[in-house]
């Protein structure tokens, strides 16, 4: 992880209230972990690559078409959006190389590690045209890292982190406490979520949102991921509503094929149901890819394999379902999982049938407009 130093407070484990458990002598012990995340405007595509269909291996039907075709009068499947990028220090001018193991997280931010009884320290630099801000769930903040504005009473310093200004930095510090960390009945490792609070919707539309994992102190490696896991996968389930972003007009002036003809779309279920492709903008997505276009989910048979589900922040229910093979979840076997708005579910598989298998949402229209996937498991 990136950062990494040691954590200076000898009575630290006391403060964030470590249990016995979380204290092991064979643990780890506690760090300031420092990442330096910037808000960058990219152009970001749902779906790169040929004009294919990759779940069906087909072209495109008339459904997908109108989702993610541009017939001149609705935008296609390339946009600008805000994401969230890991630079490797507080210049911000290299780009942190992404690991293999986690190109899977596609739109979403770097992924926030952390070790019960560490503390979590985001350097902040915004450099999108718009105030954004990091807020994270779960983890512990006090006023001046909450990343949220609203009447709290607060003034000054403890202000300046709920809307970071364009060009403008800010530094949240978030202590992990045990209550952050895996309850008893959790698994090693738990997922939280950050993202934008300064207009959530608009913010979280736009792109804004990214991963944090926590492991109980007694089951992390030195790296703070969780001894029992083997292979671990973060999964947005994620309806970007492209009216709501920020920028909406930018990218119909430069993707649309004919801009003056673009029917601006605010209630697509509604009023606005009669105008040509009303569903256009809605992007139905898992990690900011559709129609099969999620790279990086294989695994062996056998291996110990950690789902982080998450959803965002659109009127919306999620029920993601794996093909051929089952999970535990909450120690219940299943293969659907349930998430609700800015839900957040933790699943564990060990894959015992080898193949290219289905991972998609089972709500009907999201599934037909595009949020689906592929898992490979490779023979053991």
């Amino acid at each position: 992880m990136s950062g990494i130093t040691r954590f200076a407070c000898a009575g630290a484990a006391v403060a964030l209230g470590l249990n016995p458990v979380h204290r092991a002598a064979n643990a780890p012990p506690p760090h300031a972990r420092t990442y330096y995340v910037a808000a960058d405007t990219v152009v970001w595509d749902y779906a790169p690559g040929p004009e294919v269909n990759l779940i069906s291996g087909q072209p495109y039907d008339s459904v997908a078409r109108e989702n993610i075709g541009n017939d001149s009068i609705t935008i296609g499947h390339r946009y600008l959006k805000a994401i969230y990028r890991e630079y490797t220090d507080s210049t911000f001018s290299t780009l942190k190389p992404r690991d293999a193991a986690w190109e899977h997280l596609g739109i979403l931010g770097p992924l926030l590690r952390a070790v019960v009884g560490d503390t979590i320290r985001v350097v902040f630099r915004n450099n999108t045209p718009h105030p954004a801000s990091m807020h994270p769930h779960g983890v512990f903040y006090t006023k001046s890292s909450e990343g949220a504005p609203y009447a709290d009473s607060t003034s000054g310093a403890d202000k300046a982190d709920d809307a970071v200004p364009p060009g403008g930095t800010h530094v949240y510090v978030w202590p992990v406490p045990a209550r952050a960390g895996p309850g008893p009945g959790d698994g090693s490792s738990v997922m939280w979520m950050y993202h934008s609070h300064v207009v959530d919707d608009r913010d979280v539309d736009a792109g804004l949102v990214g991963p944090i994992i926590i492991t109980a102190r007694a089951a992390a490696r030195a790296d703070g991921s969780p001894k029992d896991v083997d292979r671990e996968f973060v999964v947005a389930f994620t309806e970007f509503d492209e009216n709501q972003s920020w920028y909406l007009a930018d990218n119909i002036r430069r993707f649309a094929g004919k801009p003056a003809l673009v029917k601006v779309v605010k209630d697509p279920f509604g009023e606005d149901a009669a105008i040509p492709h009303p569903e256009a903008n809605l992007k139905e997505s898992m990690n900011g890819f559709v129609f099969g276009h999620l790279p990086g989910l294989t695994m062996k048979v056998g291996e110990r394999v950690r789902w982080y589900l998450m959803a965002t922040t659109g009127f919306e229910i999620h029920a993601p379902h794996w093909h051929g093979n089952t999970v535990l979840v909450h120690g219940m076997r299943t293969d659907v999982a349930a998430l609700l708005p800015m839900g957040m579910v933790t699943a564990d598989m060990v894959p015992d049938d080898p193949g290219i298998w289905l991972f998609h949402c089972h709500v009907a229209p999201h599934l037909v407009m595009g949020m689906q996937a592929l898992y490979r498991v490779l023979p053991r």
